[in-house]
């Protein structure tokens, strides 16, 4: 298919507690981003249930689709193409969404686009900031950890990344052995306002270490072996306030330093480059960017942090990635097959 400048793309994301749905335009509009949370459902078990979020996706797939066309207020004859995510993520939901793409594009006759949660991601920037080929991507979750050169749609290359648990698992773990709920991310960061740095000796897991891969288990256990040490009985407000500021610093060095690394590393391959992006949940705490933002700042690159909006799971950034993929003319028949497990830099493989 041609590049066609009045491209209309429906995004669908279900792949893991958000039930999203999103119209955007290929000139960079976002004509809805419609968002249903499951917090709520999830809540009493201090994390994402799979079987709970799969439910949820089916209950309420079919009321987000059509409040995003009537947020945009078009009709499916405006769409050029439908993008589902098809992987990686939690398969339950992923099939959910991915089989109601298909049965829209089947029903409509329009382009199906099998997505790769990861490169709405990485892709995010350049529907909000309209920024080139290549940059260098960290891409900070709950199951992602890793940097990546963003060399062009369905092309990446992997140059660090957590050798054992995400940023995000840390947050949320964190929270949870706290007792702060769930979210976790949310939940430290806030707790961590009212706290003061420097009463808890907690590790810095590979900083200063050659190449830019991450460790993030030493902390959590820190974190751990710091309540335990506590006087027996409930974790004090003050407790709780001054370990997640001290967990928070801790990750939030930890991040700058493998940042410079990888800036190294990308420069390394890519002289032209002067770009590091931002994605994912983790991108929406402030500590975190402000890290980043410094470490870039350092190394003479350009620090670009989408809305946070847009950094957690949403339909727009599937939008999106569909868009670019459209433009190129890569599309999946509807027997394309959802995957739990899709590494963003196999893409440039296949």
């Amino acid at each position: 298919m041609g590049y066609c400048p009045a491209m209309i793309v429906l995004g669908i994301e279900t792949s893991c507690d958000e039930t999203a749905a999103a119209i955007v335009s290929d000139d960079r509009r976002i004509l809805s981003n419609i968002v249903r949370s499951q917090i709520a459902d999830h809540a009493p078990y201090g994390g994402v249930v799979p079987e709970i979020a799969a439910r949820a996706h089916i209950e309420a797939i079919d009321g987000i689709i059509a409040n995003a066309m009537a947020a945009a207020d078009i009709g499916f004859e405006a769409l050029d193409g439908v993008a589902a995510t098809c992987g990686p993520g939690l398969i339950g939901g992923v099939i959910v969404g991915a089989m109601t793409g298909k049965a829209i594009a089947a029903a409509r006759a329009l382009p199906f686009i099998a997505a790769n949660h990861l490169e709405g991601h990485a892709l995010t920037a350049r529907l909000t900031d309209d920024i080139g080929f290549p940059y260098l991507l960290l891409l900070v979750s709950g199951g992602h950890t890793q940097f990546i050169a963003v060399e062009g749609v369905g092309r990446y290359r992997r140059i660090g990344g957590t050798i054992d648990d995400a940023l995000g698992e840390a947050f949320d773990k964190t929270a949870k052995m706290l007792g702060l709920g769930f979210p976790g991310g949310p939940a430290v960061e806030k707790t961590a306002a009212r706290g003061t740095t420097g009463r808890f000796n907690l590790p810095r897991p590979l900083k200063g270490r050659e190449g830019a891969d991450f460790s993030f288990s030493g902390l959590k256990t820190a974190v751990r072996h710091a309540i335990e040490a506590l006087p027996p009985g409930a974790v004090s407000d003050s407790d709780a306030t001054d370990l997640c500021a001290d967990f928070q610093q801790a990750a939030a060095e930890v991040v700058a330093n493998r940042t410079s690394h990888a800036i190294d590393i990308f420069k390394e391959i890519h002289p032209e480059g002067g770009v590091l992006v931002v994605a994912g949940g983790v991108a929406a705490n402030r500590a975190i960017r402000s890290a980043l933002d410094e470490a870039a700042a350092a190394r003479g690159f350009d620090f670009i942090a989408p809305p946070p909006a847009l950094c957690t799971d949403n339909g727009a950034m599937i939008a999106w990635a569909g868009i670019e993929r459209l433009r190129l003319g890569l599309t999946d028949g509807l027997d394309f097959k959802p995957r739990p497990r899709w590494p963003l830099d196999e893409i440039a493989a296949a």
